[in-house]
């Protein structure tokens, strides 16, 4: 059966399932024509023809004189015709990352295109939980004016804790939370009423860096993000793989051997490599960007730290390697930018240490190293607007032909 096909047998469900259905497609395939699109989701033009002149009475979906000069993956003869295409600013869906040192937040838009984006310094182990959402909601908010809070379709919220699928954070060892519904207390502090995800900072990692990309989809991924601790999440064909209580990838508690810290975060963590890069130049008032660009410069010092840092990165590699055999592992976070000035040495360390019949996975730096967690928070709610679990498209279509919200 067609990806696409609608599976309910109501007409009320099996209008939700074709609207979602045309969303999706134009999301996954860009623009199509009306016969292209009718085919994706396997109905005739009559039906499909409805459903197009619903979304596009509702904002959602626009017509567009295709470009004869643009490249194209579809080859048609004649003259240009109309294409249908996602309106981006029809909806937009925000995204958060509570971090320890940093609050993030982002803005997509219907075509999941990032709006605008923001990081600010935060000091998450000084500020209880409820104080923390505050701070993130009232950043998230800002900047956006009144006249277009009804455009929002939802909220993501991301932070380093143990989070099963509801939100519900049972340890943040880092920032001292422990047992919060996180997505009850963001949506109780939001200024309008909109579905609320929450979910674990490294698994909102992997989310994004796989929802606008064909490519990442594929295969095994293991994500790391390496800020204050070690996160990890597992992708496995596009799909977070969260493991029987929602653990698994948190490769950060990864035990070390012959090593001072007790565990991966704590020897690779940026707060272990600051301190020690503040101890090597007798210097408080030094931070990531100065660490940078003396590793960069061949600073002495810090190449020793920089060394270490990658020699550790390297054994926790080889250890997810012969767990999961990932196909790739892609690092994002705020220290991840060490990551390309090291990248030869990694690679030397994992070769001494995986065994010559076990393969060595593509390591990537994501482009988004700074900000995925939030980017990934946002996507989340584009997702859920794209599926069965938004009801706006159940509800019969109104006189005018507009879609009523649910």
């Amino acid at each position: 059966m067609n990806e696409f096909a609608s599976l309910g047998s109501s007409p009320r469900r099996i209008r939700q399932n074709n609207a979602v259905a045309a969303l999706q497609a134009l999301h996954r395939l860009g623009r199509l024509s009306r016969a292209e699109l009718a085919r994706t989701m396997g109905l005739n033009r009559s039906s499909s023809g409805n459903i197009i002149a619903e979304l596009t009475a509702a904002g959602f979906v626009r017509a567009v004189q295709e470009d004869a000069s643009a490249p194209s993956g579809h080859v048609r003869a004649g003259r240009p015709g109309i294409l249908l295409e996602l309106s981006p600013e029809a909806a937009f869906f925000l995204g958060t990352e509570i971090g320890v040192e940093h609050i993030t937040t982002v803005e997509i838009d219907l075509a999941a295109n990032i709006v605008r984006s923001s990081i600010e310094p935060f000091d998450g182990r000084s500020v209880p939980v409820e104080e923390a959402i505050r701070r993130a909601v009232e950043q998230t908010f800002r900047d956006i004016p009144p006249h277009r809070l009804s455009l929002c379709e939802g909220f993501g919220l991301s932070a380093p804790a143990q989070m099963d699928g509801n939100g519900h954070a049972s340890i943040a060892p880092i920032l001292g939370w422990r047992d919060v519904d996180l997505s009850a207390l963001a949506k109780a502090t939001l200024p309008i009423d909109v579905p609320v995800l929450a979910e674990n900072d490294a698994n909102a990692f992997a989310i994004g860096a796989t929802y606008t990309q064909a490519d990442a989809r594929s295969g095994v991924t293991m994500f790391l993000v390496i800020e204050s601790g070690v996160g990890g999440g597992i992708a496995i064909d596009g799909k977070l793989f969260r493991g029987g209580r929602g653990l698994a990838g948190e490769v950060g508690h990864l035990k070390v051997p012959n090593r001072e810290e007790r565990n991966l975060e704590q020897a690779i963590g940026l707060g272990r490599v600051i301190a020690k890069y503040q101890s090597s130049t007798g210097r408080q008032d030094v931070g990531l960007a100065d660490f940078l660009r003396d590793v960069n410069d061949r600073e002495p010092n810090a190449v020793v730290i920089a060394e270490d840092w990658a020699q550790t990165l390297a054994f926790a590699i080889v250890q997810v390697s012969r767990l999961i055999d990932p196909d790739r592992i892609v690092l994002g976070g705020s220290l991840a930018k060490l990551y390309p000035l090291v990248a030869a040495r990694v690679a030397a360390h994992v070769r001494e240490l995986q065994a010559p019949t076990f393969p060595i996975p593509d390591i990537i730096l994501n482009e988004s190293a700074a900000w995925g967690s939030a980017f990934g928070a946002a996507c989340m709610m584009h997702q859920r607007f794209l599926s069965l679990d938004n009801e706006r498209f159940a509800d019969d279509p109104a006189p005018d032909g507009a879609t009523k919200n649910s």
